[in-house]
């Protein structure tokens, strides 16, 4: 299945209707759909594309904190941020209903258990090679012997899973741990978003970030599957207004990423 035919599932029907308020002022009714608790509960991953926390304040700054106060803003509700180290953790999450609203990459196990927006953002996935190994391009890199750092159940981890004939995965639960096989050998190459790869890069003198991509990876906010429909339909049009209104390219620009780009306008 493609990812378009993913977003079929996860939208199908988030457009076709209008909600009362929507937007402007917010009826009660959608504001108890997208923040049942009184509070909007924004879930991302911790990694460079939707925040970082600020080693001096602790403060989390990037796109996912921007759009998710923005939303809280419109919805007239605090905002709280709802941090996973996985994306499983953000599944589970979205079952036991930890959280509102997710920004997350699109892909059909995440479609199972959540609706869709279309996405607000693409990215970039590529590969940073290990210092001292003798990689140049990415053709290179699917070679026996060679081992692929991967964050499991990632937007990467799914496309080489399908892809590789040659090099060997090693799967790890967090970007940290991703990095850490580097710095100790256990793999020849990690693939990430190419914002985590330059980040990492720059702390690692000699390793490189091979140039192209292997692929890109549409990012979206979602919604419970199950939530009041209300719920899905503002959240949608919410992206959508984002998108045309500059504030993703606001965001994306402020928090400085590279291999990040505007989704098309749905």
């Amino acid at each position: 299945m493609q990812i378009r035919d993913w977003l079929c599932v996860g939208v199908v029907g988030l457009f076709i209707g209008g909600c009362a308020g929507m937007l402007g002022g917010v009826t009660p009714e959608t504001r108890s759909a997208v923040a049942p608790t009184g509070k909007l509960r924004v879930a991302f991953l911790s990694a460079p594309i939707y925040a970082t926390k600020d080693s001096a304040t602790g403060e989390l700054k990037g796109v996912a904190v921007d759009l998710g106060k923005e939303l809280a803003r419109r919805v007239g509700v605090p905002f709280q941020p709802v941090v996973y180290p996985n994306p499983p953790a953000l599944l589970g999450g979205a079952k036991s209903g930890e959280w509102d609203v997710a920004l997350t990459g699109i892909n059909a196990e995440r479609a199972a258990v959540m609706d869709f927006s279309a996405p607000y953002m693409e990215v970039e996935q590529g590969y940073l090679v290990r210092a001292g190994v003798t990689i140049a391009r990415a053709s290179d890199v699917d070679k026996a012997g060679i081992r692929i750092g991967v964050l499991e159940k990632s937007g990467a981890d799914l496309h080489l899973s399908n892809s590789l004939k040659d090099a060997a995965l090693v799967r790890v639960k967090s970007l940290p741990e991703n990095y850490a096989l580097l710095d100790t050998g256990k793999a020849d190459v990690i693939a990430a978003t190419k914002t985590a790869l330059f980040e990492g890069a720059a702390s690692r003198p000699g390793s490189r970030v091979l140039d192209g991509r292997i692929l890109v990876e549409p990012i979206s906010m979602g919604v419970p599957k199950g939530r009041n429909a209300a719920a899905a339909v503002y959240v949608g049009q919410f992206v959508e207004e984002a998108k045309a209104a500059g504030l993703v390219k606001s965001a994306i620009e402020r928090a400085g990423l590279r291999g990040v780009v505007v989704a098309p306008l749905k």
